[in-house]
């Protein structure tokens, strides 16, 4: 089963530019939501992620990893490759 990532952007955050950029570095394969001005979808994105409404935020396997510290974070300790093989 191929693991899925989604991250909710805006086109010009840069915190959002550079969760995208970890992860092209990495060869992770994402599907973004770029949700500028779409304050339906930003209530979805806040609904999935415990309320947080800032951007991005990033789900692996529908867990929710958080913003764009939080994804470097988890990237520092290891703990990225553990959730993408959790969907095998």
């Amino acid at each position: 089963m191929t693991p899925t990532v989604e991250i909710y952007t805006w086109s010009r955050c840069p915190f959002c530019i550079r969760a995208k950029g970890l992860l092209d570095q990495k060869g992770i394969a994402y599907t973004e939501y770029c949700i500028d001005g779409d304050e339906a979808a930003r209530s979805e994105m806040a609904k999935r992620s415990n309320g947080r409404r800032s951007l991005p935020q990033i789900f692996i396997n529908d867990h929710h990893v958080g913003g764009c510290d939080d994804l470097f974070a988890l990237d520092a300790r290891g703990g990225v490759e553990p959730l993408l093989s959790a969907a095998s």
